[in-house]
């Protein structure tokens, strides 16, 4: 049987790489070639794609997705959905959830992978029953790290419980590149006894072990992984899609791809690549496997954006630390995964911990909420003597923190009829409200009228800046 590809390039491989900032225009170049190299799916959209296009492209990603679309009509198009928070970094009501997923749908896209950075299945239901309901491949991903309390049992149970809520295909997310050999076979193996589901493999080439990883998944059964193109694999990218092609070839897993097409794209994109290289962008560091990911279990992304927060504060020195401080400032927080937006969190809390040489003496406005319950249930109980050291004696919520947010949708709908003209740019302006609003007035040149920005995040996030 022929293992799937994903090709991740166009979404995930520049977001690690070079801080989500490849341009729609250099995106559109090649995929003529990838449309036609056999891939089933292109992730294209979604993680920290939206919000870069806004903020730092001056593009619009409702017109990158819809051009996108044109360019490649026979391959499925993905993206990444991050539950209840869709593309940004807080919850947003259902009916945004559910408008979001109808107008992503709507404009092209085929598969949306879902998921909640805690696996806390209730921020999921919104999205999942929106795509079920619009059409879409519904695939829902567990992020995966490793705690006493991430084992074998805990991912077949939620593979079981997302099995039941009708996801159409199950993915391991290893955003930090951190499942070993041995630890993706019995995984697999174990979901593949409890569950019909296909899998989805998604790993990072960070710590160096992804080609062996890949390996002994697609020994165990895996049915889809997901690689990038060459210039743009690698360090805390995913591995080469044309290894793969090599790899397999003339084996039972042969993944059928055109390895001409995959050339003149990767000449294209090596060229794109240089412009990044040169203009300082691509960091070489981010291109260096790092063994010590590991332990520290930092995703690729994160590695990258956490090396330019230093940069800009004049901080570099003290990257091994702040490094060496992620996994204490996890295991307080109860072991979440490190996936957007918690390792945005979790990371600017250990550099406020090294920067300040006081733990907690500074504690971000996130962490507080997340400490509150807004964020979900932690995978481990939260030490009560460190909670109340942050929140003091505040109540805790245990029930879906969406089930508190009232509708958004039809008030920004009156609000911003002057400069909102689809309900596209008005999902826009719900998620990025301030940057979406600046890009708008200067895309129709509309005259700014009465704004009050919903909400500020203050951390680093997906594409490497502070919110």
């Amino acid at each position: 049987m022929s293992v799937k590809i994903v090709e991740t390039s166009l979404r995930d491989g520049h977001q690690s790489l070079l801080a989500t900032r490849m341009t729609t225009k250099d995106i559109l170049s090649i995929l003529p070639e990838l449309d036609n190299a056999g891939f089933y799916a292109l992730e294209v959209w979604g993680g920290a794609t939206f919000d870069a296009c806004l903020r730092f492209l001056d593009e619009d990603p409702w017109d990158r997705l819809r051009e996108i679309k044109k360019l490649a009509p026979k391959t499925k198009l993905q993206m990444l959905f991050r539950g209840q928070n869709i593309l940004g970094y807080r919850h947003y009501p259902d009916d945004i959830v559910e408008k979001f997923v109808q107008k992503s749908i709507e404009n092209g896209i085929d598969i949306i992978r879902i998921f909640d950075a805690l696996n806390d299945v209730r921020n999921l239901k919104s999205a999942v029953d929106a795509t079920k309901k619009y059409g879409g491949h519904c695939q829902i991903a567990l992020s995966y790290t490793t705690s006493p309390v991430h084992t074998i049992d805990y991912y077949v149970n939620l593979a079981k419980e997302v099995e039941q809520m009708g996801a159409d295909s199950l993915c391991i997310k290893d955003m930090s590149g951190i499942l070993l050999p041995d630890d993706a076979y019995n995984l697999i193996k174990a979901l593949k006894e409890n569950s019909k589901l296909p899998i989805n493999l998604h790993g990072h080439a960070t710590a160096g072990i992804m080609q062996a990883t890949y390996l002994k998944a697609i020994e165990a059964g895996v049915d889809i992984i997901d690689t990038a193109l060459s210039p743009l694999s690698g360090g805390t990218s995913q591995v080469s899609t044309e290894s793969f092609y090599h790899i397999l070839r003339n084996t039972g897993n042969d993944t059928k791809l055109n390895i001409d097409l995959l050339k003149k794209a990767a000449e294209k994109l090596t060229v794109i690549k240089d412009q990044y290289l040169k203009s300082g962008t691509l960091n070489p560091k981010a291109l260096t496997p790092n063994p010590n990911i590991l332990e520290y279990q930092v995703p690729g992304g994160m590695l990258s954006n956490l090396m330019n927060q230093l940069k800009e504060q004049n901080q570099m020195h003290n990257y091994e630390k702040v490094l060496r401080e992620i996994p204490i400032v996890r295991k307080d927080l109860g072991y979440p995964p490190l996936v957007t937006p918690l390792s945005q969190m979790v990371g600017t809390q250990a550099v406020m911990n090294v920067i300040t040489e006081i733990r907690y003496k500074m504690v971000s406005k996130e962490i507080r909420e997340y400490l509150h319950g807004l964020y979900g249930k932690t995978p481990a109980e939260i030490d009560s003597k460190f909670r109340s050291e942050i929140i003091g004696d505040d109540e805790v919520i245990t029930h879906r923190p969406a089930d508190d947010l009232l509708p958004e949708f039809e008030n920004l709908k009156k609000k911003y009829q002057y400069i909102a003209k689809s309900d596209e740019a008005l999902l826009s302006i719900a998620l990025f409200e301030k940057v979406a609003l600046s890009f708008l007035e200067k895309k129709y040149q509309e005259k700014p009228k009465q704004r009050k920005e919903v909400f500020a995040f203050s951390v680093t996030v997906g594409n490497g800046d502070t919110k």
